[in-house]
């Protein structure tokens, strides 16, 4: 029995990289999946591959059941297409991972509008997008897990990418405000700021690409997702969440407050078994100075 046994998921941009992670391990845990990636390059141009397809394959090559999407997140009615496939498919949808992105790096001086407009479109305004149409249906049904990747670059800022910060930013924003608003209907939204080497990262480190440190593998931010796409995270929404190495934090007022480390990295089940011991003592209401209540607790 996984944690997510029985659950359907939408996990944008996972095609490759650390969505395509994310992906293999939802499907570990038992969620079916749509795996929804345009097969753009890095910069959002062209592409020719179907990594989409090729994920789809290496779920089925686990015994999950996946389909591939390739709508375009910053596209309103195909941002709808994205979570209708998951409804024709599997019937609903229950988890969605806000994972699509692009990279236009430029310096402020240097950076031209349309390089702006571009990673905003995709990053903020597709997560918008297929969160406006997956909300309604958790809300309906009473359940939903939402979990928007945001970034340290959004966080703390970094040279070359005010397009990404901005974006990266505003998704911890709309995340605090979507977990005030949804949680009454039994829907969290959290943050996660992943870190890995991918084909994102790789002009940041050049060479990386030929020498990943273990720690730095893309797969270890799979299991703080599935936990937080799972039942045992019903208490944990409005979180800002991120990995360091074998480490995961949580950042509350975009700090570093605490984190859980781990030789070798975590299982999804282990971070469900040691989260509260850790990072729950930390969590904060989203805007709210009081602790969230734990499961079995009465509110306060």
């Amino acid at each position: 029995m996984g944690l997510l046994d029985g659950r359907v998921a939408v996990v944008t941009g996972s095609g490759r990289g650390i969505g395509r992670d994310i992906a293999l391990e939802l499907a570990r845990q038992g969620a079916k999946l749509v795996i929804n990636d345009a097969g753009v390059d890095v910069d959002g141009r062209g592409g020719s591959e179907d990594p989409a397809a090729q994920v789809c394959k290496e779920i089925e090559q686990l015994g999950g059941d996946a389909v591939p999407n390739y709508g375009d997140v910053s596209k309103w009615a195909e941002a709808e297409g994205i979570v209708t496939t998951a409804v024709d498919s599997f019937g609903t949808i229950d988890i969605l991972v806000n994972n699509a992105g692009i990279l236009r790096d430029k310096s402020l001086v240097k950076m031209e509008e349309a390089e702006f407009d571009a990673v905003i479109a995709v990053h903020l305004k597709g997560t918008f997008n297929v969160t406006r149409h997956a909300a309604p249906i958790m809300k309906e049904k009473g359940y939903g897990r939402i979990v928007n990747i945001t970034s340290s670059a959004g966080l703390r800022g970094n040279f070359g990418q005010t397009n990404y910060s901005a974006a990266k930013a505003g998704i911890a924003g709309m995340t605090l405000t979507w977990a005030i608003e949804l949680a009454k209907y039994g829907v969290t939204v959290n943050a996660y700021a992943p870190s890995g080497v991918t084909r994102m990262t790789t002009g940041l480190l050049p060479g990386a690409e030929n020498k990943i440190p273990p720690q730095m593998d893309p797969k270890h931010n799979g299991p703080m997702i599935a936990f937080l796409a799972s039942e045992k995270a019903a208490h944990v929404n409005g979180q800002v969440l991120g990995r360091r190495g074998y480490t995961f934090t949580i950042f509350q007022q975009y700090g570093i407050k605490a984190g859980i480390f781990q030789p070798d990295g975590w299982t999804a089940e282990q971070i469900a078994a040691n989260f509260d011991a850790v990072l729950g003592q930390h969590m904060t209401a989203p805007g709210m100075d009081i602790k969230l209540n734990k499961p079995g607790e009465k509110k306060g």
